[in-house]
């Protein structure tokens, strides 16, 4: 079964956050920092401007993206965690 998002949602798929340091200290839970890059899963139809035109979304399925620290909403697909985010909180396209 496939998820789309509504109009200028996509689907993420978060990069793994560091086990250890680069000096090999392995990190608890409490201290891994939100992982802020990951790979978008599926993207919606996009925005509706003022006059009711989609405009369409300028990330595609596939992309790599950074996104802001704190943007979107955590759920769980198929039993991995993901975030539904706006087009709006992407911040660059990884090339």
């Amino acid at each position: 079964m496939g998820y789309r998002p509504l109009g200028d949602r996509l689907i993420v798929k978060p990069r793994k956050s560091e086990e250890k340091t680069k000096s090999g200290i392995v990190l608890p839970d409490s201290a891994k920092e939100k992982p802020q890059e990951g790979k978008v899963i599926s993207v919606g139809k996009g925005a509706k401007d003022d006059k009711g035109n989609i405009v369409p979304m300028e990330v595609k399925k596939g992309d790599t993206v950074l996104y802001s620290k704190y943007s979107g909403t955590e759920v769980k697909i198929d039993g991995d965690e993901h975030l539904i985010i706006k087009e709006s909180d992407v911040l660059a396209i990884v090339e």
